[in-house]
Formats: C-alpha cells, sequence, structure tokens
C-alpha cells in the first residue's frame, strides 16, 4: 500500500493565484504535497442528482465543473478546481455516512468486495475550462466488527463518502486498489496535472501509488 506522505516535502511554485473550490482539507494537502498553495473557497453548489447526471461519473463532472465555475465568478483572475468524488458499488452510489450506525453498515457492505470510486476534477480560469475525471477499482479487506466498531468510533470515517479513508491509519481498510491511490483519497494528482498542462502551466509533480490510472480529460472552452 502507498505510503500517507505524497511527494515529501516540496517548495512552493510560482505558479498563478489558484483556489480551491472544497473544503476538503485531503485535497489542500494533495496541492500542497504538490507544491501548490490554494485559497480555499468552498461554494454552494448544490449536489442533487440532475436528469442530466445519468451516470455516477457525469454526475461528479457536472458537480466539479460547476463548484470551478462558481468559484471563478468570485474570483475571476484566478486559476480555481472544483472537484467531486462518487463511491459506486452495485450501481448505488454511498455518500456520507447519516450517523455512526450507518457508517458501520457501510463498512460490513463493502468487505470483502470490490467498489469503483470516481474523482471528477476541473478547472477554470481566464485561458479556459478543462475537466475530466479518474476511476479506481477498490477492494476492501476482512474487517472485524471490533475494527469497525473502533474505526467509527474514532470519528475518521464520518466525513468520508463510502464511509472509509484509504489513508487512515492504523485501520488501512484497503486490500487492493487498481488505479491511483490518490484519486481514492480525493484528488487525482495524476488527472490534475494534465489539465494544468492542458492549461499552459505544467507541472513536475509525481502521483504517488499511481498504477495505470483509469483517466479520461474533456476539453471545454
Amino acid at each position: 500500500m502507498p505510503p500517507d506522505s505524497h511527494n515529501g516535502d516540496v517548495p512552493e511554485r510560482n505558479t498563478p493565484h489558484l483556489v480551491l473550490a472544497s473544503s476538503s482539507p485531503r485535497r489542500a494537502e494533495i496541492l500542497a504535497s504538490a507544491g501548490l498553495r490554494a485559497d480555499v473557497m468552498p461554494t454552494d453548489t448544490i449536489e442533487d442528482r440532475l436528469p442530466g447526471d445519468r451516470t455516477p461519473r457525469d454526475w461528479a463532472l457536472r458537480l466539479a465543473m460547476d463548484k470551478a465555475a462558481s468559484a471563478a465568478r468570485t474570483t475571476p483572475a484566478a486559476i480555481t478546481l472544483g472537484a467531486d468524488t462518487m463511491v459506486v458499488i452495485d450501481g448505488e452510489i454511498l455518500g456520507k455516512p447519516l450517523d455512526p450506525d450507518d457508517a458501520v453498515a457501510t463498512l460490513r457492505r463493502l468487505q470483502n468486495r470490490r467498489h469503483s470510486v470516481i474523482t471528477a476534477v476541473a478547472i477554470d480560469g481566464p485561458a479556459g475550462k478543462w475537466a475530466g475525471w479518474s476511476a479506481t477499482a477498490v477492494r476492501i479487506r476482512a474487517l472485524t466488527d471490533r475494527e469497525i466498531a473502533n474505526y467509527v468510533a474514532s470519528g475518521l470515517p464520518l466525513d468520508k463518502a463510502g464511509s472509509y479513508g484509504i489513508q487512515d491509519r492504523p485501520f488501512a481498510p484497503a486490500e487492493r486498489l487498481d488505479g491511483c491511490y490518490l484519486n481514492v483519497v480525493g484528488l487525482p494528482l495524476c488527472l490534475t496535472t494534465e489539465l494544468f498542462r492542458l492549461a499552459g502551466l505544467p507541472l513536475e509533480a509525481q502521483c504517488a501509488g499511481c498504477e495505470s490510472p483509469s483517466n479520461s480529460v474533456a476539453v471545454r472552452s
């Protein structure tokens, strides 16, 4: 399993003003690990599913783009970054747990099975708009009732889609993953750097624990 650290101590890069349209501390940490300092500006984007959100990927892409666009209206000279993560099993999207009992039930459902994690990323700036998505298949290991109870009691899974954080130690829920590790944490750095490259802002960042990522980029003017 990849280490918790992403890229070590990386000096901040001389980049244009970057705004992260998300309150996720994990996304801000991943950007910082790549040497990118971002001003955090969560948006009030409504996350309800709309008729055009036919698949989890479509839904995540639309939300990421809406978040980036909303922040861009407030800071038009900046590069804004929006993201959204979906955890999917049996065609059902698993959101954040409603309460501790819901987290316990979700973890019991996920154990010894594979599911998919999809994160969409969008950037919006003066030069244009770009968006894409990354998918990772994750298999959760066998979990004891005591492990689940202790993990839920820690509070760590209560703000996470799917009721777990792949990076959470010592719980370490993932037995295997196929794709980008940071995608499951919440921001695939491999995809993000590709979007920045398309925007004319190349980065020399390594995506730790990224094996054969399943990424797709859609260019929007």
